[in-house]
C-alpha cells in the first residue's frame, strides 16, 4: 500500500505541473498499474489525457474490445483518450484496427494509435482503417537509439502521426558526456533536461519519461521551458550521431 501511495503521489505531482499525458497498459503489472493510475486520477479525470494499450495476444477483434473494457474498469473511467496496440502481433492487423474503430464509434475511446511499429507496419495499419486515422506511434527513442530519425520520423510527420518517445534516457540514466554537461551548465539546466529538450526538438515528437520519484517529475517538467541554439543541437548530434543506414526498430 505504501508503494502504491508513492506512485500515486508521483502521478499527482505530475498532473499539478501540467504533465497530464498518463501512459499505461494492461501489460504493466498485469493490470495493477492501471489500478494505481485510477487512484491518482480520482476526481481529476478531466485534467488528464489517459492512454492505455492492448497486448498483441489479446488483439483479435473481440479480444481488443474485451481488453479495453477491462482497462476501463481498472482505470475507473468510462473512456480512454488514447488506445494503442502495444506492438505488432499474430492477429491480423485489420481485425485490431476494426476493433479500435468500433471503440471510437462507441465513444469508449477518443483516439487510436500503435506502439513499436516500424514504417511498413505503420502503413499496413493505416491501410486497414476505414473511418479513423492513427494519432500516434509510441517508439523507443534516446540518444543512443536514433534510428527512427531516418525514415519513421519523417513518415510520421508527413502523415501527422505524433511520435511518442518512450525510455528517453535508455534503460537507466542519461549517458555521461562533456557536451551535455557543458550545455546544461550554460543554461542552468540538468543533463536530463538537455536530453529531453534535444529529443523534443522536432514539434512532432514528445517524450513520456518514466520515474518513481517526485523530484524527477519536477526536473522533467522543467525541460520544456527553454531552447537550445542550432550550434548546441549540432554538438549533441556529433556526440551521439544517428545511424547512417537503416537499422531495425529498437524495442524495450
Amino acid at each position: 500500500m505504501l508503494e502504491d501511495d508513492g506512485a500515486v503521489a508521483v502521478l499527482r505531482r505530475g498532473i499539478d505541473l501540467g504533465m497530464t499525458h498518463i501512459d499505461t497498459a494492461e501489460m504493466y503489472g498485469n493490470g495493477r498499474t492501471e489500478e494505481i493510475v485510477a487512484k491518482a486520477i480520482a476526481g481529476r479525470r478531466g485534467e488528464v489525457f489517459l492512454a492505455s494499450k492492448v497486448l498483441p495476444s489479446n488483439a483479435s477483434y473481440d479480444g481488443t474490445l474485451r481488453a479495453c473494457e477491462r482497462s476501463l474498469r481498472r482505470l475507473g473511467t468510462d473512456y480512454l483518450d488514447l488506445y494503442m496496440l502495444h506492438w505488432p502481433g499474430s492477429h491480423p492487423i485489420g481485425e485490431t484496427m476494426r476493433a479500435l474503430e468500433k471503440l471510437v464509434a462507441d465513444r469508449l475511446v477518443r483516439f487510436i494509435g500503435v506502439s513499436n511499429f516500424d514504417t511498413a507496419e505503420l502503413q499496413e495499419a493505416e491501410q486497414a482503417l476505414r473511418h479513423e486515422r492513427l494519432a500516434c506511434n509510441q517508439v523507443l527513442y534516446h540518444l543512443r537509439e536514433r534510428g527512427i530519425e531516418r525514415r519513421l520520423m519523417p513518415y510520421c510527420a508527413s502523415r501527422e502521426i505524433a511520435v511518442v518517445a518512450y525510455s528517453p534516457f535508455g534503460r537507466t540514466k542519461p549517458p555521461k558526456s562533456a557536451v551535455l554537461g557543458e550545455i546544461a551548465k550554460r543554461h542552468g539546466k540538468t543533463v536530463r533536461q538537455v536530453v529531453l529538450r534535444f529529443l523534443t526538438r522536432d514539434a512532432n515528437v514528445f517524450t513520456i519519461p518514466k520515474t518513481a520519484h517526485v523530484e524527477r517529475v519536477e526536473e522533467n517538467s522543467a525541460a520544456a521551458d527553454w531552447q537550445m541554439d542550432a550550434g548546441e543541437i549540432a554538438a549533441i548530434d556529433r556526440a551521439f550521431p544517428a545511424p547512417d543506414h537503416d537499422v531495425p526498430l529498437g524495442m524495450l
